[in-house]
């Protein structure tokens, strides 16, 4: 439009590719795991290091805030001399007339670099603007004897920058769905490979020289467009790696357990004045025949007696304790339980609940808020049970050591 301008004339999303910013991103997680001192990186859960990556990683999509614009004018001088409805015969001088300046700040959250990006679609003429802080201004500039109509123009510069920020989002989304998998397999990939690097090393008998100045703790860079979430803390000392019982003989377990309540179930009678000790009892026997003797009931272990213990090689591989529901201050004291008989290699443990005198619909809503509530808890993991959970609750002196719980309840008779 004759005698209007957009002062600023600095082009959006044009000035990088879209894909290349989110390829960077890519890169620049792999080059941090890359870059963690190897038994720093062993030592870390990668459950806890994928969040970690994932959380620090994520693009966050650009959101006009609309609700909270402002805007301010002041009187200029506007050069005319390219308005050809004026009698101007020489351009190669400026030409001034009073004018106005108005400027439109809309706040926005996200990234401020997507507003450089060209996403897969666009068009010739990319929208105008400047990105100041967290605010996007639009400036347009006129003379008074010319003005336009203003409000149609900044409603229209929105709507195309709203276009591209659309045009924007389906790559943005898309990346960071990828981007958990992504972290776990960049994780696991470096993990196997630091494990058979110390695995060849320590075959060879000879003693390792420590590298001088290796580090023994690890910053996390700062050269990043926001603030990141801290790395989860793990301890730099040397990574001494553990045997882990197979999930297939954990699982295997357990079904040997549901199977045990299923009889328990289906015969009533047999078992309706039975305690949780003689319970327990019905359980170890089952387990027996299937481990060979393995398991036994009542055995001391770190800080007390566990109900049902299994070992393999000398070592604890399955824990699990055997409980009335008696509420959930009670259900909250028997993960304590488990956890003071937790040693260093304890993996994979159970808690099975008895039902007798509550509604099974109460009893589950108390294991699930009890459980997820608790100090120690990390995370819930999916489990196709219709009466039992599936947590990871860390150790208590290191949030690095996980451990599987799986709570499994019944109804039993009266």
């Amino acid at each position: 439009m004759p005698g209007y301008s957009n002062a600023s004339h600095r082009y959006l999303f044009s000035t990088t590719d879209l894909r290349e910013l989110l390829e960077r991103q890519l890169v620049g997680m792999r080059t941090e795991v890359e870059n963690l001192p190897p038994d720093r990186f062993l030592n870390t859960a990668p459950s806890d290091l994928a969040r970690y990556l994932t959380e620090t990683y994520t693009v966050d999509a650009i959101r006009l805030n609309r609700q909270d614009w402002h805007m301010t004018e002041e009187e200029i001088q506007v050069d005319v001399r390219y308005d050809r409805r004026r009698a101007i015969f020489d351009d190669s001088r400026p030409v001034y007339v009073p004018g106005q300046r108005i400027q439109v700040f809309v706040p926005f959250s996200g990234e401020a670099p997507l507003f450089h990006a060209r996403p897969p679609q666009f068009t010739m003429s990319p929208p105008a603007g400047e990105v100041k802080g967290n605010e996007l201004v639009l400036t347009f500039e006129f003379p008074h004897d010319s003005a336009p109509e203003l409000r149609p123009m900044i409603d229209q510069a929105l709507q195309e920058i709203e276009s591209y920020l659309a045009w924007s989002n389906t790559p943005i989304d898309s990346a960071n769905q990828r981007l958990p998998e992504e972290a776990r397999q960049v994780i696991e990939a470096r993990r196997n490979r630091v494990l058979a690097n110390q695995g060849r090393v320590s075959s060879l008998g000879i003693p390792v020289r420590p590298r001088t100045g290796a580090p023994t703790t690890y910053a996390v860079p700062t050269a990043r467009r926001k603030a990141p979430p801290s790395l989860p803390p793990a301890s730099s000392a040397a990574f001494e790696p553990e045997p882990i019982w197979a999930m297939e003989h954990y699982e295997h377990a357990l079904g040997v357990i549901q199977s045990m309540a299923q009889l328990l179930e289906r015969s009533p009678a047999a078992f309706a004045k039975q305690n949780e000790e003689h319970l327990r009892d019905q359980f170890l026997f089952q387990l027996n025949g299937h481990f060979e003797g393995r398991a036994t009931g009542e055995t001391f272990n770190v800080g007390g007696k566990t109900d049902i213990l299994l070992r393999e090689n000398n070592r604890n591989v399955f824990i699990a304790e055997c409980k009335f529901w008696k509420g959930s201050k009670a259900f909250h004291e028997a993960i304590d339980q488990l956890l003071g008989y937790q040693s260093w290699r304890d993996t994979k443990m159970a808690l099975l609940v008895f039902n007798r005198e509550t509604n099974m619909t109460t009893v589950l809503k108390g294991i699930s808020e009890t459980a997820t509530a608790h100090p120690n808890y990390k995370r819930t993991l999916p489990w196709n049970e219709e009466t039992g959970f599936r947590y990871v609750f860390h150790h208590n002196s290191d949030t690095n050591r996980e451990f599987i719980l799986s709570v499994l309840a019944f109804d039993v008779p009266n």
